[in-house]
């Protein structure tokens, strides 16, 4: 089928002739619809999986791997089960915590955060908040001396400068001879961080552990260990075996079971993505068709005459799958070509972009993330080039098994 006729048949087809400028035209639009293609399918799926890389980073920055916690909310001695876990497999770091929810004020405005009670000499173990102290440090949470450190949009919005009081609010009740009123406490503003995710920059804020525990009446108590290992798509099993190895008072969880709705519905939607975009591939290929039919009744003549000459119907169909062949590969060539070029150069791009008109595309209190990261995968790369092409040589085989079928005598007759 395929032999060195039937590629020197297939490449003059390729060129235009005057009368056949219009073909020529459609062979054109599917190329480019090809290439187009191509080119958003990979562009897409690299943000997508750069947004995915990055939130991932982002959140276990400011999330345990693992969480060990009593089946009551809180774990007394967390440093003899830190000594216990020494040695774990894939463990580099353990870090107790105090969290509990309470509302923030300044003046006259108030927030909802999240208190998070950390022991600064080892929070660097589990947590890269350390990484992203925008004003102070970590080391000036003492105990005793209630000092805080906001998010700093939560600073940007409470309008508290370092130095200022505010006034933390509990949910816990506290009796008094006025009645019952819920414990506040007064805090010295030690310091902002900035994470660079509006969920934890806007929600969140970092005490003394101490501090912590005394202002929720934890006593000696912490609300539970955080994990840090070497491998975060190990934590799963790290997890599992913890379940096994500790006794039942003990809870173990670890940060795909914490956000395993968000994971999934980011990968969901990437497939969603990816199939919708294939579907501009599918229609551009499938312009083949047409251009290939129109080819086929174009030259009937000449292929009648081939027939005449010798040539098979298996190599006339050789003519027009080389020659769809050939449409797909340039297109499928020039779609990686400017997928990969615009993947790896979006994180400039779209700031010059948004610079050059004055707009930003992602807001920070809309979205989680206010870049456009990208990360490119040379699997979806492949992947996508080989069903692009794929679908282009589906495309052939109609018009090629109705080019094998004409007939000479009926073709050559008024000739």
């Amino acid at each position: 089928m395929f032999k060195p006729l039937t590629l020197f048949l297939a490449l003059r087809y390729t060129r235009a002739k005057k009368r056949t400028h219009f073909i020529s035209f459609i062979t054109l639009t599917s190329v480019l619809g090809i290439t187009l293609g191509v080119t958003a399918l990979i562009t897409v799926l690299s943000v997508m999986n750069g947004f995915e890389s990055e939130l991932r980073r982002r959140i276990l920055g400011m999330t345990a791997h693992v969480t060990v916690t009593g089946f009551d909310g809180q774990l007394r001695n967390w440093q003899g089960l830190a000594k216990r876990l020494q040695g774990l497999e894939d463990l580099t770091g353990t870090a107790p915590f105090v969290e509990g929810q309470v509302m923030v004020t300044f003046q006259r405005r108030v927030s909802g955060t999240l208190l998070r009670g950390v022991f600064p000499g080892r929070e660097h173990q589990v947590s890269a908040v350390v990484e992203h102290i925008a004003e102070g440090n970590l080391q000036a949470l003492q105990p005793g001396e209630y000092g805080i450190i906001l998010g700093a949009e939560l600073g940007r919005y409470l309008g508290v400068s370092r130095g200022d009081k505010v006034t933390v609010i509990t949910p816990r009740m506290t009796t008094t001879p006025a009645g019952i009123l819920p414990r506040l406490k007064r805090f010295t503003v030690m310091g902002f961080f900035e994470v660079g995710m509006y969920e934890y920059d806007r929600n969140m804020v970092l005490v003394h552990l101490a501090d912590a525990a005394k202002l929720l009446r934890l006593e000696d108590a912490v609300s539970g260990l955080r994990l840090k290992l070497d491998d975060v798509f190990a934590a799963p099993k790290v997890a599992e075996a913890l379940t096994r190895r500790l006794d039942r008072n003990y809870f173990v969880t670890d940060w795909t079971r914490l956000h395993s709705n968000f994971f999934k519905a980011i990968r969901m939607e990437k497939t969603v993505m990816f199939i919708i975009l294939l579907l501009i591939v599918a229609v551009a290929a499938f312009n083949i068709v047409s251009t290939l039919v129109m080819v086929v009744t174009d030259k009937r003549a000449d292929i009648a005459i081939l027939r005449t000459q010798g040539m098979t119907p298996g190599a006339v169909m050789g003519v027009f799958i080389l020659l769809g062949s050939i449409i797909g590969l340039v297109g499928t060539l020039a779609g990686v070509v400017g997928g990969v070029a615009l993947a790896l150069n979006v994180e400039t791009l779209v700031p010059a972009i948004e610079r050059l008109f004055g707009v930003h595309f992602l807001a920070a209190d809309v979205y989680y993330i206010s870049e456009l990261p990208s990360e490119l995968h040379w699997e979806d790369v492949w992947r996508i080039s080989g069903m692009a092409f794929l679908l282009t040589l589906m495309a052939t085989l109609y018009p090629a098994w109705h080019a094998a079928k004409v007939k000479p005598a009926e073709e050559l007759r008024y000739e």
